[in-house]
């Protein structure tokens, strides 16, 4: 754990309940659940007035800046139960060369284990440890196994995780040098999730699949509450989302209704971008048919990898999101990605995963088509730090003990 002041004595947190996304039907907190009855996330709910009366903006911004200044609307009672390797505030970077003058990059890189998955996999994990699971397996693209395994070592609890077999091998043995025990499958990564669900069925561990444990979406909204604070309790014209499971968006989209029902935000909203790549858009096919559940997207494929989801036990969220807020889910091909990420490399200096140059390539197509304007702030979530990935050859080489051309250097 860290020293950090912000984790040295307990506040209360002010969780009433869990609720089924889909039916509104209550849970208990404090005990483990899964999905609901109707086979849906669960969602908490917080006394949000009560939050409102003990805690100010002002309160926040005096905190150190990291996930953890959250606290009161995050579902970690106890201070002993908080597992943490770090998890600052990520930086708002601009990107006016490749991008435009009023696009900016929430580079999620900088957090533990190199992506986004830090955060929500850090509650989970938490909240594990405080309800006594002690072993827990997760189907995987890469970086939320990666995650897992981190958090999970660090407190003592056993876990397995699956990967389709093309995962990057960086991030396959990422996770087994964590300490978690980590299988190739020959599949996808629902094809993962099915040999975890049948395991949670006999018995064997706890079911850690995206959306099918309540609180990565917890962890996961700290981007929408951290964006709102970083720019002066205002938000963005619109948001570009890599969306595979899509637990960011919806975890964005719950702390925006939380932040305007303690009075900290107006009514306005961004319009929320799925991004999808083509190969593999389930959900834009779902938005563009104007239906609320997605069908699974066959011989998915695509060079990010951490958005090749098939299918998403939370698609229905994922579309109320994007339609509520006026936004639109699109699908970029994998040549445009390449290309989005060479030039904010080139042309910014910004090391993007592909899953982030997806965002590039879609903000790209949006503003082409007038679906936002160039004067429009708009935020782009890089989710991963680009090092992770394979990059172009640099095959210059220089003979020190040969005459050398400067001119051609």
């Amino acid at each position: 754990m860290t020293t950090n002041a912000n984790l040295t004595a307990d506040r209360p947190t002010f969780v009433t309940h869990l609720e089924c996304s889909l039916t509104g039907e209550r849970y208990e907190a404090d005990v483990v659940h899964g999905l609901s009855k109707a086979g849906r996330p669960l969602l908490v709910r917080y006394d949000l007035d009560v939050v409102k009366a003990q805690v100010s903006r002002d309160d926040i911004a005096a905190r150190p800046t990291d996930l953890w200044r959250w606290r009161e609307l995050l579902p970690v009672r106890a201070t002993a139960d908080i597992v943490s390797l770090g998890e600052i505030e990520t930086p708002l970077v601009p990107l006016t060369k490749s991008g435009g003058a009023n696009v900016l990059v929430k580079d999620e890189g900088r957090l533990p284990t190199g992506s986004f998955k830090a955060r929500g996999l850090v509650m989970a994990v938490a909240m594990a440890k405080a309800l006594g699971i002690t072993k827990i397996a997760m189907p995987t693209n890469g970086n939320a196994g990666a995650a897992l395994a981190a958090y999970a070592t660090r407190c003592g609890i056993e876990t397995i995780v699956f990967c389709p077999e093309d995962t990057p091998e960086i991030n396959v043995r990422e996770i087994a040098l964590q300490g978690a025990r980590v299988w190739r499958v020959n599949g996808l990564i629902d094809d993962c999730g099915a040999i975890v669900g049948e395991g949670a069925k006999q018995g064997r561990w706890f079911d850690f699949s995206t959306l099918k444990e309540p609180y990565r979406i917890e962890g996961k909204k700290t981007m929408g509450l951290e964006l709102a604070a970083q720019l002066g309790w205002r938000l963005p014209k619109a948001i570009f989302y890599p969306t595979g499971g899509g637990t960011g968006l919806i975890g964005m989209w719950k702390a925006f209704a939380e932040l305007e029902a303690l009075g900290w935000i107006g009514a306005e909203r961004p319009k929320m971008f799925a991004v999808q790549a083509a190969g593999c858009a389930p959900i834009v096919k779902a938005f563009e048919d104007g239906v609320e559940h997605a069908d699974r997207w066959e011989n998915a494929h695509t060079v990010a990898a951490g958005i090749r989801v098939p299918r998403a036990v939370g698609d229905f969220l994922i579309l109320r999101a994007v339609r509520e807020s006026k936004g639109i889910a699109l699908a970029v091909e994998d040549d445009a990605i390449l290309r989005a990420v060479d030039d904010a490399a080139k042309q910014d200096g910004l090391l993007l995963c592909p899953e982030g140059g997806a965002t590039l390539a879609a903000y790209r197509d949006a503003l082409a088509a007038g679906l936002v304007a160039a004067e429009d702030e708009v935020v782009l979530f890089n989710c991963a730090t680009g090092l992770k990935y394979p990059m172009p050859e640099a095959p210059n080489w220089l003979d020190r003990t040969q005459p050398i051309d400067f001119d051609r250097l």
